[in-house]
């Protein structure tokens, strides 16, 4: 067997029974010590008149009934199993006639004691591994006070190897407790990140609407008194942009705050609602293409949405994603509609990505048409860099009136593009589309498909349809 098939097969092992596996090796390993085995003049090991015995072969069948039973409460009693592998170990050495606790019969107290050294707390460990050696000084001084002789240097190797056991069972818990700690700590900066990107992205579609409304004020003002009319349209559109924009900073705020009072990110709600407000950093307050920008605040063409600086530059860069230039590619706040620019700009990347639209496409809120267009841009991304395919597919449901519906999923890689793919990520991606849809209080699911590949689903609650301003129509 090689060393690969062999390596499942050890992981299938539990830790009670690799103890009972461990005594059982020790009993043969000690029979075989006191029998001549082919090559040998005579054995290495006088056989005791003892062991030969009826009581010498109950103590030894008693020995090992207390580490069978050891064994099965490893893992649920691992202090009372420890007890009963010290008794077997002290037990099954009287009838072998030796001065000290040999090696073969303190092997499955090694593993008990690596075990325990792994999953429990550090003081019982402690308490463990001092019950061991002190069994083995026990040994010993029993010995000197009946007058007999003793095994030092055997009672000395024994105890060294547990104590090398406990040793590494207490690197190995360590080790995984650094992983764990690693592991949250990414997935809060993940979050943290996410959700001052996200604040950013508000601001700017914020932006947008103060842009729409300023404008529209300005000119209702200019015709209020000679075309009343048109200064009825203005401030119905005025209206409408203050509504859906008051409805999406609730939803988004409402969700930031949720999370802060459930003591879930504090810092990085707190951080978003500053961006949010404002004060991301320089250059967030932009104004759409084809309108004015702010008073004081610099047009998109002049500071992508992008290269802000981050007001935090400890915290990690935000997830990578493919980049567009400005001018062939995408706007500065794509939507659902940019999907096709998505797809030819990731055709170039070598992957072919076919979309595809179920139900009528009905106008979305911006902060959702935005959430759900990244969503789209970033698990496109972890095709093209990670996945090792040459195409994907990305489908959007307008089927259901409540929610919006998205799939990206691919077929697995190819033998070109395997060569191809990166090795590993950031880390980031799949937690921030994750934490961007349940700021929206939606469903997100990610996961190999059943028959190779990969796939991202997300279903976005949709907002209620607002009510329409006094005196318009629908058209």
């Amino acid at each position: 067997m090689s060393a690969a098939q062999a390596a499942p097969f050890l992981r299938k092992i539990t830790p009670g029974g690799g103890t009972a596996l461990a005594w059982l090796a020790g009993l043969l390993f000690t029979a075989l010590l006191r029998v001549r085995l082919p090559g040998q003049a005579e054995a290495e090991v006088l056989a005791g008149v003892v062991i030969l015995r009826w009581d010498g072969l109950t103590m030894l069948a008693l020995a090992t009934l207390l580490a069978l039973r050891g064994s099965v409460l490893l893992t649920r009693r691992p202090g009372a199993a420890l007890c009963h592998l010290l008794g077997a170990a002290v037990v099954g050495s009287l009838p072998l006639g030796v001065t000290a606790i040999p090696l073969a019969q303190y092997l499955a107290v090694d593993i008990a004691l690596y075990t325990i050294a792994v999953t429990r707390p550090h003081h019982e460990s402690d308490r463990a591994v001092f019950l061991g050696l002190g069994t083995i000084a026990g040994y010993l001084a029993v010995r000197l006070a009946c007058g007999w002789s003793v095994g030092t240097t055997t009672a000395l190797t024994v105890g060294l190897t547990a104590a090398v056991a406990w040793l590494l069972g207490r690197a190995q818990r360590q080790t995984r407790e650094h992983a764990e700690q690693t592991r949250l700590r990414i997935a809060e900066q993940a979050v943290t990140a996410e959700r001052l990107r996200i604040a950013r992205e508000m601001h700017d579609t914020v932006a947008h609407s103060i842009g729409i409304v300023a404008l529209q004020a300005g000119a209702a003002r200019r015709v209020i008194d000679n075309r009343p009319d048109q200064a009825r349209e203005a401030l119905a559109a005025i209206e409408t942009a203050s509504r859906e924009t008051l409805a999406g900073l609730r939803r988004m705020l409402g969700a930031l705050r949720t999370a802060d009072e459930d003591g879930h990110g504090g810092g990085a709600t707190k951080q978003g609602l500053r961006g949010a407000g404002g004060s991301a950093g320089p250059g967030t307050d932009s104004a759409p293409s084809g309108t004015p920008a702010l008073s004081g605040t610099p047009s998109p063409s002049e500071t992508p949405p992008h290269s802000q600086k981050s007001p935090h530059p400890e915290m990690p860069p935000p997830p990578d994603t493919l980049t567009f230039p400005k001018a062939p590619g995408l706007p500065e706040m794509p939507g659902l509609a940019a999907l096709d620019r998505l797809a030819e700009t990731t055709a170039a990347a070598g992957v072919q990505v076919a979309v595809r639209w179920i139900g009528a496409p009905r106008p979305l809120p911006p902060d959702i048409d935005l959430s759900a267009f990244r969503l789209v841009q970033e698990s496109v991304t972890n095709v093209v860099r990670h996945s090792g395919a040459d195409r994907c597919t990305v489908t959007v449901d307008h089927r259901d009136p409540e929610a919006l519906a998205l799939t990206v999923e691919d077929l697995g890689p190819t033998p070109v593009r395997e060569r191809e793919r990166s090795g590993g990520g950031s880390g980031y991606g799949l937690p921030g589309m994750r934490e961007r849809v349940g700021l929206l209080h939606g469903d997100f699911t990610a996961g190999p498909r059943p028959d190779g590949g990969f796939r991202v689903t997300a279903r976005l609650p949709l907002p209620l349809p607002l009510p329409l301003p006094t005196g318009v129509t629908p058209a």
